[in-house]
């Protein structure tokens, strides 16, 4: 096996050594393999894996693809291969094998990457923080005693730690964003529509939820944009056209000065820590020096309201998802088929109305109209990516009293008495209190990325997020590049983990 600084490489990079025929695709991948037994015991990123397929596909590799012998790993939700397991983060689908690949996955191959396979994510990818109770928690790479974020924790632990240079990843409420915050990667959320989402779903969480990557470098996200992006048929959104290079735009940075709005209240009223403010003023101040136009000025939106929509959303959807489990169990689902707080969501998806759902759908398009017109005036909108840096592993845990009482609820039948005395209020300030900021890019269907540039006193990371107009990935891919450069954007490298897969 040659030897060659895998640790020194992006994505990119390390398939130009492939192309060049310095380093073969089967020895990358065995170097990939090797970190992930040497590392994964520590993090609990990766949660199933497929090495022989994966020393199969890259024997076929032949230099000529754009990601050429690239070892990546796929998130345990949507991100489907044929005849795999995919979980989604619980026992209750452990017998679920897809009948055929996911689009978004047959893309990806087309791209020259290898899957080693699936990384670790909370049950049906419903928390901020990646601790199923199926598989255990994941851990961040910077301090172990720390969460990666979630929904796609796994993913970024493992890029973080240097085991891949990328990985799958999707977004319906944050899911790219927070882990990306949480583990010094870039995150970006791409346009509603600009993913494909099929072939069994024209639509992933209504619109809400989009697949793509993790990175450490920004050059990597884009080209695997521009790679992946496309029509397909029956898919039930189409973005705004760019038919120009995501990748040509990180390598020419902002072609002007960009006027940037910018926030750190949370808005849905709850508390901000210190140091997400600091991310942000921080960041003012280094785009100030860059030649940007910065000032402070909220969104125009209901941030509440926007909370209960998605909310409302995620009630729905569980529920549906909880119905869809009698095809994989062969029976209704039950009680302990799933965490209590996956049921109790689920309960309150059975007592949410179809009117409330309308009424909802209404809220995102006016939300969304809100933001376009903001838009106008200003070229990009900055908030911290989280309201809190990392918790601790397991801090956000269901007491047990908690527990209890969503089993006696569900028992005694009493959803609709609990949903009418304000239990769907509580629920909300419970899930979105640590992240807040991001679900709105989700329901207005616009792009949004989380940029590495601050590192809290106790050796996190800590993300800054910025959202665009409709279909404008590129100014945020842009602005990214520029970031990239200065000496405020976070080295990943840095941490222990990372450090540790090199051999220091």
């Amino acid at each position: 096996m040659a030897h060659f600084p895998y640790q020194e490489y992006d994505a990119v990079g390390l398939a130009g050594l492939v192309q060049k025929k310095e380093v073969t695709a089967e020895e990358i991948v065995a170097e990939a393999v090797e970190r992930l037994e040497r590392l994964n015991p520590k993090i609990n990123a990766v949660i199933h894996t497929m090495y022989e397929k994966a020393k199969a596909a890259a024997a076929e590799i032949t230099g000529e693809e754009p990601f050429a012998g690239v070892p990546m790993l796929l998130k345990d939700i949507a991100q489907e291969c044929k005849g795999e397991p995919i979980t989604y983060g619980s026992k209750a689908f452990q017998g679920y094998r897809p009948k055929e690949d996911a689009t978004f996955v047959k893309r990806l191959r087309s791209t020259g990457v290898i899957f080693l396979r699936v990384t670790n994510v909370p049950e049906l990818g419903l928390l901020g923080v990646t601790e199923p109770q199926f598989y255990g928690p994941t851990r961040n790479p910077w301090n172990t005693d720390y969460t990666p974020g979630g929904s796609s924790g796994g993913s970024a632990a493992a890029v973080a730690a240097g085991i891949v240079p990328l990985a799958g990843a999707n977004d319906g409420g944050g899911s790219i964003r927070i882990p990306a915050a949480y583990c010094g990667l870039f995150g970006l959320k791409p346009s509603r529509g600009r993913m494909p989402s099929g072939p069994v779903f024209g639509r992933q969480w209504q619109g809400a939820a989009i697949d793509h990557v993790l990175t450490r470098s920004v050059r990597d996200s884009a080209l695997m944009l521009d790679l992946v992006k496309g029509y397909e048929a029956g898919a039930a959104f189409s973005p705004p056209p760019f038919d120009h290079n995501y990748l040509e735009c990180v390598n020419q940075g902002p072609v002007h000065s960009l006027r940037i709005a910018f926030s750190t209240n949370s808005p849905i009223g709850t508390p901000v820590h210190p140091e997400c403010r600091e991310a942000v003023i921080k960041a003012a101040r280094l785009l100030e020096s860059l030649g940007h136009q910065v000032e402070e000025r909220e969104a125009p939106v209901n941030g509440k309201r926007i909370a209960q929509c998605y909310m409302i959303m995620c009630f729905g959807e569980v529920a549906a998802i909880l119905t869809f489990l009698k095809e994989v169990l062969g029976r209704k689902a039950r009680m302990d088929d799933v965490e209590p707080a996956t049921w109790m969501l689920g309960l309150l998806g059975k007592v949410t109305s179809s009117e409330e759902w309308v009424l909802s759908l209404r809220e995102w398009d006016a939300a969304a109209f809100q933001m376009e017109a903001f838009f106008e005036k200003y070229d990009l909108y900055m908030t911290p990516t989280t309201a809190e840096p990392p918790s601790k592993i397991g801090a956000q845990a269901l007491s047990s009293i908690e527990a209890a009482l969503a089993r006696w609820v569900s028992r005694l039948g009493l959803i609709k008495a609990v949903k009418n005395i304000g239990y769907v209020d509580m629920v909300i300030e419970r899930s979105l209190k640590r992240t807040p900021f991001t679900q709105l890019a989700n329901l207005t269907g616009q792009p949004a990325m989380s940029a590495p540039l601050h590192m809290t006193r106790e050796g996190l990371p800590l993300g800054v997020q910025f959202i665009a107009a409709k279909g404008r990935e590129d100014l945020l891919y842009r602005l990214a590049g520029q970031l990239e450069q200065t000496d405020q954007w976070l080295k990943v490298e840095q941490n222990p983990l990372y450090q540790e897969s090199n051999g220091q």
